[in-house]
């Protein structure tokens, strides 16, 4: 499951104990910005420091059923955007 929002990404992966998750997490962050950088050449221009990603990431384990994760990961698009609507009701 993936969900792309515009200054962070969500994603379950279920991976093997054997793994190493900084591992796991450099390998998915290096090949996809080299792979973004050779798609769309003119971004690394606009990034600081030529970086796509930042240096951090945020990894939990769950001890719930994957499916109310994933459905979690589906729906952050539309929690987002209910959040920005009431920012706005407070703007106004």
């Amino acid at each position: 499951e993936l969900n792309v929002q515009p200054d962070h990404v969500h994603l379950v992966a279920i991976i093997p104990p054997k793994v190493s998750i900084s591992t796991l997490m450099g390998v998915l962050k290096g090949r996809s910005a080299i792979r973004l950088f050779n798609k769309f050449p003119h971004i690394r221009k606009k990034l600081w420091g030529n970086h796509f990603w930042a240096r951090g990431y945020f990894v939990d384990t769950v001890g719930v059923n994957e499916e109310i994760i994933r459905r979690y990961v589906r729906h952050q698009d539309k929690k987002e955007l209910e959040q920005e609507q009431q920012l706005e009701l407070l703007r106004d």
